[in-house]
């Protein structure tokens, strides 16, 4: 393209207002999700979605990411840079609209970009009036231009300050202290695993992540640069490696159907959970949408059709189901729509009805020529359904014997559950207790309006691992059923969770704080990632945290949840105190569990929230599967941490 071309296409003029943007510091939840650690997080994604877009029009194949030491954020790249000029409607510089105007954007105008990510034009001014201070530099035309704006409003008009060949933008702001209340402080893990997904999603880009606040041994800070050839596919390696596969290759495609751009790459594995990761515009959709079903039925009309033509099929005395066809895969969907309409509880499900045939088509034909060409691999393949079909059936059977003890009410209960007398769930809450004596201590230290306790006997059985009827028939898991109310599993979708049944709204996981303790509520964990999902994105799940250290100097005492507390705390004592460490939950006495670990009012509980639906999947089958390289290498890289963020 000329650059004459590209400036007609990307100009001035192509930056459209929409409207003011007062509402934003006002209400910013409504712009950025919440003014916790994801929405400091993602005022980050906004500015580096700008950069994504430039390159999805190909203007840009370089981004970079730092963290200063004050915990502010510089993105550069080097696209064509916002354009300078004066907008003729509004008067000032076209850099000055779109960082203060709320809607502002050339994302607007179809001639400069056909498609694009974040909050569709909302995004750079909402982190500009989140900001204390941001700073835009823009390399364009030969010069270097600059603006300066606090809590998103200008100080002074843009100004040149020197010249320059290159091309891009600059952006270097800090979050508002008067909004982020909570922390501000960036989590180098968090922005690094998004910019490594980005860089999968996104072949061909580089994308770089330094954090300036601390060096190593060797005074270099740390940075990784994330630059993928292959895209999805080398997304599926990341995601599997530590799940065997059983066919030779991930089955992968690229194309346009019906004017859609679509991206599919998948692979079976020995495991029996789904895991189906799905995009648009590389927003991750973790509620599906239209280019999901369009996945699903291309993916089991044509399996299902080999399959018949196969002859495998003929001694199968039932007919084959939907999730049978998806047991053991790992699958990336991406689409970028011009237009997309997001639908769902958080506007992460695409709505656009023609992506659904679009996805259909691409899949069937991808999965028709990989069949044909690869009839070893196609024939693994159905084995595998025919397996999961029978292991359904099976799951089946054990499935509706928690059904029958669930919907019976009173003596259906488990008899180890000493139930609450609150019956609105929303104020009830019940904690898995791990072993009998912890589970007796916490039954006489709760309090009996509103918390339930069901201890659990030992370890529960390692999902990751378990066919699904083996699931079922578990007595701890089904005990877990039965005491939460939840009615489980239709034909369709073997793991449909009937939420208006639950119990408790709030399930808490308290087990001892040792190595046994983090490996069971890891197992607890991998259960609900892997049948209640819904439990942990509707906010019910989460882990207790009880003391490691009990301090004391005759009547004088206080609890310490690290070591580092522990010595603080003797130190202030001083010397003749005493140190007792807890072991166990079945250590401390009915009243210590409930002042330190139960009490609403001095407890802590850490909501367990999914940041990200691809690592957690990597995560867990980690650590709970059978490869044990990779559960070393993150145990090793991690030992420091007393538990794991999901």
């Amino acid at each position: 393209m000329s650059e004459e071309n590209q400036s007609k296409q990307y100009s001035e003029d192509s930056i459209q207002a929409l409207e003011g943007m007062e509402h934003v510091r006002m209400r910013p939840s409504m712009y950025i999700g919440d003014i916790g650690v994801r929405g400091l997080h993602h005022l980050v994604y906004e500015v580096v979605d700008n950069s994504i877009d430039e390159a999805l029009g190909g203007y840009c194949n370089e981004i970079a990411v730092t963290i200063n030491e004050d915990n502010s954020i510089t993105t550069k790249d080097n696209g064509r840079g916002i354009p300078v000029g004066i907008h003729k409607k509004e008067g000032v510089s076209a850099l000055e609209v779109v960082m203060t105007k709320i809607g502002a954007g050339g994302k607007f105008d179809k001639d400069s970009y056909k498609v694009s990510g974040g909050l569709h034009g909302v995004g750079v001014s909402c982190v500009n009036a989140l900001s204390e201070r941001l700073t835009a530099t823009v390399y364009r035309d030969g010069k270097i231009w600059e603006q300066t704006y606090e809590r998103g409003k200008a100080l002074d008009p843009v100004k040149s300050i020197g010249d320059s060949d290159e091309t891009g933008t600059l952006v270097t702001f800090k979050p508002d202290a008067q909004i982020f209340t909570q922390t501000r402080e960036y989590s180098y893990d968090t922005l690094s695993l998004r910019m490594r997904e980005l860089a999968y999603l996104n072949k061909g880009i580089t994308i770089t992540i330094t954090d300036r606040r601390e060096t190593d041994d060797d005074g270099e800070f740390k940075t990784e640069t994330f630059l993928s050839e292959k895209g999805l596919v080398e997304f599926i390696h990341f995601l599997d490696e530590s799940r065997e596969a059983i066919i030779g290759d991930v089955i992968s495609m690229e194309g346009e159907k019906n004017g859609v751009p679509v991206e599919v790459a998948m692979i079976y594995n020995t495991s029996y959970s789904e895991n189906l990761h799905s995009y648009v515009n590389n927003i991750n959709t973790h509620e599906g949408g239209t280019h999901l079903a369009g996945f699903r039925r291309g993916l089991t009309s044509t399996l299902k059709k080999y399959a018949d033509s196969s002859g495998l099929l003929d001694k199968l005395k039932f007919e084959i189901a939907g999730d049978d066809f998806r047991e053991g895969l790992t699958a990336i969907i991406s689409v970028k729509v011009g237009e997309p309409q997001f639908e769902g509880q958080t506007k992460t499900k695409l709505g656009n009805r023609e992506v659904t045939s679009a996805v259909s088509q691409a899949v069937s034909e991808m999965l028709e020529n990989y069949l044909e060409e690869n009839p070893n691999d196609a024939k693994i393949i159905v084995q595998k359904v025919i397996l999961a079909a029978q292991a359904r059936h099976a799951a089946k059977k054990a499935r509706e014997m928690v059904q029958r003890k669930t919907v019976m009410s009173g003596g259906g209960l488990p008899g180890k559950l000493s139930d609450c007398s609150e019956q609105d769930p929303a104020l009830c809450e019940v904690f898995l207790v791990e072993g009998d004596s912890a589970g007796g201590t916490a039954k006489q230290g709760r309090d009996r309006n509103f918390q339930a306790i069901l201890p659990l006997r030992g370890k529960i059985l390692n999902v990751e691992k378990a066919m699904q009827h083996k699931v079922f028939e578990n007595e701890e898991i089904r005990n877990i059923y039965t005491a939460l109310g939840v009615t489980i599993g239709t034909e369709e979708d073997s793991k449909a969770l009937n939420l208006e049944k639950l119990r408790y709204h709030k399930v808490v996981i308290m087990c001892d704080a040792d190595v046994d303790g983090s490996h069971i509520s890891t197992l607890i964990l991998t259960f609900f990632f892997r049948y209640m999902r819904e439990l942990i994105e509707s906010g019910y799940i989460y882990i207790a945290t009880p003391p490691l250290y009990l301090v004391k100097k005759g009547q004088k005492k206080d609890y310490a949840w690290s070591d580092d507390q522990r010595d603080r705390l003797m130190q202030e004592f001083g010397s003749g105190c005493s140190v007792q460490r807890y072991k166990g939950l079945g250590e401390m006495n009915a009243e210590q569990l409930w002042d330190t670990t139960m009490n609403p009012q001095e407890r802590t509980l850490r909501r367990v929230n999914i940041d990200n639906g691809g690592e957690a999947d990597r995560v867990f089958s980690m650590l709970m599967g059978d490869e044990v390289p990779p559960r070393r290498e993150f145990i090793e890289k991690n030992a420091i941490y007393a538990n794991i963020d999901v």
